[in-house]
């Protein structure tokens, strides 16, 4: 079948003409694709799935009762734009109560529909052809690939084990520092589970300021810190001077798919991007941002979850230990980091990469990770598989322990 006219039309951010024919595998097609395999040839075989990036759990009972509640009152049928000063408040309130910061709700806090939108609308705030988004990996791409859709690129900071997993900063050249504009910091971090100390956003700031770039924090998994109090990039001096922070309502709240988050931190930043903001949609259901606000006032929500994902990942941290693999807890995140064995010397196999061992675990023993090879080679587990209760949470490491004990892993 020939092309049809408009393959030519295609803008070159996204491919151009050749978009739509890449026959190379995204990663995660590739483990959908093996789970099904591995469901098929083992059909009587329990999947155990630690590859899954979302909370497990439905938002409070409370929450969805306010949710029932507003959806059917026809003042909040309208849009919502840039938020309600309502929602904005419940933000300032628990940014105080949480993390001390000070927030002014009217200029400092704009919510948005999900984190997400923020990372791909912030790179048109900032970004010029030319200009350099400085990014961590393993990380969230967003930012970059929007940093390229502006005709800007990305320097990329590996998170490295030798470097305790935190950012390089005083490796990155002079002349990229002079053309960057952005600096993207995650903590605690996914998908290697380090939270930042005081000291380290001391030295962020300290180097935004002498290089004249903006810091963005991604904070979605600032409440499931687990070696620390959660704490804020903002909560540090000088912080709302170079950045904001971008929260979600997803990991902290299980409020997975309800997309709410929002931006804080110096007021014209926050302007700026509302600016964006208010040319690319009209707001988040107003029913859902009163639903959200009943979730930010509760902070038994929160405590709960982080409770919840500690006690899994304690569990989660022995049973691998138990089996061989090199894990400790991470400092906080529902997601376990921990290093991809060379070989099994139980079933006698190699493995060159991450992929290749993620790809193993699936198809021949049913237990998903999710595989990093960006920075060294890794395997991710997640704890927000599905499990009523602790008797379930036990059994599944028991039969997880069960499959992997005789594999025998060499690093």
């Amino acid at each position: 079948m020939p092309d049809p006219y408009f393959q030519q039309l295609f803008a070159d951010r996204i491919g151009g003409a050749n978009y739509g024919k890449d026959d190379s595998v995204y990663k995660f097609e590739k483990i959908k694709r093996a789970k099904r395999k591995a469901l098929a040839d083992f059909p009587d075989r329990q999947l155990l799935d630690f590859g899954i990036g979302e909370n497990d759990d439905m938002a409070d009972e409370n929450v969805r009762r306010v949710m029932a509640e507003e959806i059917n009152k026809p003042e909040n049928r309208g849009y919502a734009d840039n938020g309600t000063p309502a929602f904005k408040e419940a933000v300032a309130r628990m940014m105080q109560r949480t993390y001390g910061v000070e927030l002014d709700p009217a200029t400092e806090i704009c919510p948005a529909i999900g984190s997400k939108p923020v990372y791909a609308m912030l790179p048109g705030v900032f970004i010029n052809p030319g200009d350099i988004t400085l990014m961590t990996v393993p990380g969230y791409p967003v930012v970059g690939t929007h940093t390229n859709f502006y005709g800007g690129s990305v320097y990329k900071l590996p998170l490295l084990a030798e470097n305790d997993f935190l950012p390089d900063l005083d490796g990155i050249p002079a002349d990229v520092c002079e053309q960057a504009k952005l600096l993207v910091l995650c903590f605690p971090n996914s998908p290697t589970g380090k939270t930042a100390t005081r000291e380290f956003y001391e030295k962020a700031i300290q180097f935004a300021k002498e290089h004249n770039i903006v810091i963005v924090q991604d904070a979605a998994h600032a409440l499931l810190s687990f070696d620390q109090e959660p704490n804020s990039f903002l909560a540090v001096p000088g912080a709302k001077d170079v950045g904001v922070e971008v929260h979600s309502m997803s990991k902290g709240y299980d409020m997975i798919g309800w997309r709410m988050g929002w931006v804080c931190g110096h007021e014209r930043i926050v302007s700026a991007f509302g600016y964006v903001k208010d040319n690319s949609d009209s707001g988040q259901f107003l029913a859902i941002q009163k639903a959200c606000i009943a979730a930010l006032d509760d902070d038994s929500i929160p405590q709960r979850i982080r409770a919840k994902y500690r006690r899994r990942m304690e569990k989660l941290v022995a049973t691998l230990t138990r089996c061989g693999f090199q894990c400790e807890m991470p400092g906080g995140t529902y997601f376990l980091y921990t290093p991809t064995p060379k070989a099994l010397e139980g079933p006698g196999v190699k493995f060159a990469n991450a992929e290749e061992a993620s790809q193993f675990l699936i198809k021949e023993q049913s237990i998903c990770t999710v595989p990093w090879d960006d920075a060294g080679s890794f395997l991710r587990f997640s704890v927000t598989y599905v499990a009523e209760d602790e008797a379930a949470e036990d059994a599944l490491m028991a039969e997880t322990e069960a499959r992997l004990k005789s594999l025998q892993p060499v690093f």
